[in-house]
């Protein structure tokens, strides 16, 4: 068989196998969360960056996988303290009664059959006493590690059942 001939058959195979796993997110009543930036610009920043943060799941679901999140509400690590000279609000930790929450509904799904699906409140109230792997630039890096937590222990074990 020819270079070209093996490369078009392994192509078609790749093709016509199971379907990319896929995470999918979306965001119910945003505007109304208990602690995300009020202003529709930074929201729209911060959900955009959980978004791309949701999309890394891709690779760590086996093919033919989907899970659906609806988050339904976020609870940012830290508080915001408005500046009193104008410009942008700063964004307090303190680790105390500040720690990160949020509460979300999913499905996992398999070849459009539901493996499993739940309401979730999640929180990490020791956000701050822990290791992240994190970098310190990241603004959200105390919710993914909120959100890796549940994802390693609720979704990872059951798609290594399957």
């Amino acid at each position: 068989m020819r270079a070209k001939t093996r490369i078009l058959l392994a192509a078609a195979l790749l093709a016509s196998g199971a379907a990319a796993a896929q995470v999918s997110v979306s965001y119910v009543k945003p505007e109304d969360y208990a602690d995300v930036p009020r202003n529709a610009i930074e929201r729209e920043r911060v959900l955009k960056d959980f978004s791309n943060y949701f999309d890394s799941w891709n690779a760590r679901l086996p093919a033919g996988q989907s899970l659906k999140i609806e988050v339904l509400d976020i609870d940012l690590a830290g508080r915001m303290w408005p500046r009193r000279n104008g410009g942008e609000d700063i964004r307090v930790l303190n680790d105390g009664a500040d720690w990160p929450r949020m509460r979300l509904h999913y499905t996992l799904e398999q070849n459009g059959q539901t493996l499993r699906s739940g309401d979730e409140q999640l929180s990490n109230m020791s956000y701050m006493q822990r290791i992240n792997r994190y970098w310190e630039t990241d603004t959200l890096r105390y919710e993914k590690q909120m959100l890796d937590e549940w994802f390693d222990k609720t979704i990872v074990p059951k798609v290594a059942a399957r």
